[in-house]
C-alpha cells in the first residue's frame, strides 16, 4: 500500500509526435538510458516547474 494513494501514476496524457520528434525523443532516451515516457514526463515536469517559478518571480516583482 502506498503512503499517499494520489502519488500512484495512473493518469494518462496523450500527445502526438511526428516521426522526427519521436526519433529525437527516442534518441535522447536511449542516450540517457531511460524509457521515452519517463524522459517526456521528466521534461514536462521540469518545464512546468520552470513556468510556475517564472510566474511566481514575476508576481513578486510586481508586488
Amino acid at each position: 500500500m502506498y503512503a499517499d494513494p494520489k502519488r500512484i501514476r495512473d493518469n494518462r496524457v496523450t500527445i502526438r509526435l511526428d516521426d522526427y520528434e519521436h526519433a529525437l525523443i527516442k534518441a535522447l532516451a536511449n542516450y540517457q538510458g531511460d524509457q521515452p515516457a519517463t524522459l517526456v514526463r521528466e521534461l514536462l515536469m521540469r518545464e512546468a516547474a520552470s513556468v510556475l517559478g517564472a510566474e511566481h518571480s514575476v508576481l513578486q516583482q510586481q508586488a
